[in-house]
């Protein structure tokens, strides 16, 4: 059994396939998931876990050198904006409906049970060398 980092054997397993360039969503209980990605849904309750748990625990396990999130999380959802801004100062926003349509194409989609609007993000694996 593993000791410490993500416990989860569908999500640890998940994380071992990435590679460079792979996308991985990271959404609230609401954000539509698309046909294709695997999909693994920790969402409990509303707002178990919440998007900034699983979020933090992802960038503990995984390399990014990009994420990109919905523009509308400036003005709907300061607390993730807030997040979102500190993990990542160059964050890429772009409008929630593009954002919807580039989460067809992440590897990936993690579904928190998170209940405020905007919180997702789409994070693109990096390398560690």
């Amino acid at each position: 059994m593993k000791k410490a980092g993500i416990l989860n054997r569908h999500l640890s397993a998940a994380l071992a396939e990435l590679g460079h360039g792979d996308g991985v969503l990271v959404c609230d209980a609401g954000m539509p998931i698309p046909d294709g990605p695997r999909v693994v849904d920790l969402a409990f309750r509303a707002g178990v876990p919440s998007f900034a748990e699983v979020l933090d625990g992802l960038l503990a396990e995984l390399v990014i050198e990009g994420a990109t999130a919905a523009t509308e999380v400036r003005e709907a959802n300061a607390e993730a904006a807030a997040l979102l801004g500190g993990y990542f100062p160059a964050l890429d926003l772009v409008p929630h409906e593009r954002l919807k349509e580039l989460s067809a194409g992440a590897r990936l989609v993690v579904r928190t049970g998170e209940a405020r609007p905007y919180a997702n993000v789409l994070l693109r694996c990096g390398v560690f060398f």
